[in-house]
């Protein structure tokens, strides 16, 4: 799933029904990682102020701080025993008061290094996996008496079964989980260590979900899976599995919602119906996710991604001739180990070919327990280093290149947040370009025709063209300039 930097839940302050906990208690839980991450930290807050806590964003004023983490990067890993070496010195200034705080991980470091952190940390009150955060009401009262409780077990029980119903408005985008693990393995990941087996959803269940977020105000929702184009769940009338392309074209039918996104992709799951979907599900908004990860076969072979290069470029074809102005973005990992200079211009070669709007690049970090930390030739960091500093400048450059020929267009912008200054408010297009445009709070949340008037390395920049309007399916750029920008 793709990175997206680390996301302190937004402080709703609003109190749940008298629960389990006793008075009036204040939480704080601060995401890393992917999207997949935000969507479990917003659900726990749901499941704890059920429970009778109130949500704050700020740190200091909360009894229970949670910490949910995500294991993709090493760096990511450290930033959160950076994180609780600070939070234990405001546990001590706290104790001194005579006051009580406790500190949880959760996520899949939490899953991956769960006695490591007690052990490292002995701050911390307890750890919880990805798939056990629905007891944590059980676990934060069973810490107040003992510290060092452990839940990383992959339960036989759904956590979703568990999880409360009522959904917290976030926004006018939200996310929906619809899938999670992965049975793939590839060599450098290690989500299904920490996120277990692949399991869909029921359709029901998440037309249900999707239903509720647009009650609450959301125009966009963005569905998440490690795998999720391989989802297959449980169809309404319990008869059958549905593929994520008639999960769509079911959720394209809620009245006031505007859009509908998906993330990650794996080219392997790319079948006839979803493609098609690009082409057919109205509200499916014209950008794809799809990681290669390198340009070379023998890197690919290695990596275990059970596709080759010519597999993606036909995929790339084929949604190109459903959807002529669709965006498309990937991830790549540079680095690989055995990853020889001619494979790295292979890469840099296919990614001139295809013409991404946005792509996400990494150096190769081992992770602890997959196969690809055992492989010999191992890059050195500074040949690493080198290569994604080249990969990134072409990137870069095509994201410039597409964003310059926004210019001139009209475009139906969903803003979602405050802008990059005072009196602007930002969003992104149909096509996920970030928009930064003056305008008034009251349009917070609301789709307005935006004039883009300059085009940027990473943005856009507009005017308000007419008051908010209703959703329409977006204007097409030019797709063959998108195909050979540089």
């Amino acid at each position: 799933m793709r990175l997206q930097g680390k996301v302190s839940a937004p402080g709703r302050g609003t109190a749940g029904k008298a629960g389990n906990f006793r008075g009036l208690q204040k939480v704080y839980v601060k995401s890393y990682g992917c999207q997949m991450n935000v969507y479990d930290s917003h659900r726990m807050t749901d499941l704890l102020t059920r429970e009778a806590y109130a949500e704050t964003s700020v740190p200091e004023e909360a009894d229970l701080i949670i910490l949910n983490t995500c294991h993709i990067r090493e760096k990511a890993a450290e930033k959160v025993y950076s994180e609780l070496g600070r939070l234990r010195a405001l546990k001590a200034a706290r104790a001194l008061e005579g006051k009580s705080l406790l500190l949880a991980v959760a996520g899949c470091v939490a899953q991956a290094e769960g006695a490591e952190i007690l052990r490292r940390q002995p701050a911390v009150d307890f750890v919880v996996g990805p798939q056990s955060y629905h007891r944590l009401p059980e676990l934060y009262t069973r810490a107040r008496a003992a510290r060092g409780l452990l839940a990383t077990e992959f339960e036989v029980e759904r956590k979703f079964d568990k999880l409360p119903q009522e959904r917290s408005a976030s926004g006018a985008s939200a996310f929906l989980t619809v899938q999670e693990g992965c049975d793939r393995f590839c060599s450098f990941c290690v989500v299904p260590y920490t996120r277990g087996a692949e399991y869909s959803r029921p359709v029901a269940a998440l037309e249900a979900e999707a239903r509720r977020l647009v009650a609450a105000g959301a125009l966009e929702i963005t569905l998440l899976g490690q795998n999720v184009n391989g989802y297959h769940g449980l169809a309404p009338d319990g008869a059958g599995e549905w593929g994520l392309a008639r999960l769509l074209a079911r959720l394209d039918r809620i009245e006031g919602l505007a859009r509908l996104r998906y993330t990650t992709s794996h080219p392997s799951e790319m079948g006839d119906d979803l493609i098609a979907a690009h082409r057919d599900v109205g509200k499916l908004m014209p950008f794809l996710h799809l990681p290669v990860q390198s340009g070379s076969d023998r890197v690919l072979a290695a990596m275990n991604r059970r596709h080759r290069l010519d597999d993606y470029r036909r995929i790339v074809e084929r949604v190109r001739k459903a959807r002529p102005d669709i965006a498309l973005s990937s991830d790549f990992i540079v680095g690989f180990p055995g990853e020889r200079e001619e494979d790295f211009a292979a890469t840099m070669a296919l990614v001139e070919e295809i013409g991404y709007a946005q792509a996400y690049s990494f150096q190769y970090s081992a992770r602890p327990g997959t196969p690809a930390a055992a492989f010999s030739e191992q890059v050195p960091e500074e040949t690493k280093r080198e290569r994604l500093r080249r990969l990134q400048a072409l990137i870069w450059r095509q994201e410039r290149a597409y964003n310059e020929r926004s210019a001139g267009r009209r475009v139906p912008v969903l803003l979602e947040r405050k802008g990059l200054r005072p009196g602007q408010l930002a969003g992104r297009t149909p096509h996920m370009q970030v928009v930064n445009v003056a305008a008034t709070p009251h349009l917070l949340g609301r789709i307005v025709e935006v004039e883009i008037t300059e085009g940027y390395a990473v943005s856009l920049a507009g005017r308000l063209a007419s008051a908010p309007t209703r959703p329409r399916r977006p204007p097409a750029p030019p797709n063959e300039e998108a195909r050979t920008s540089a």
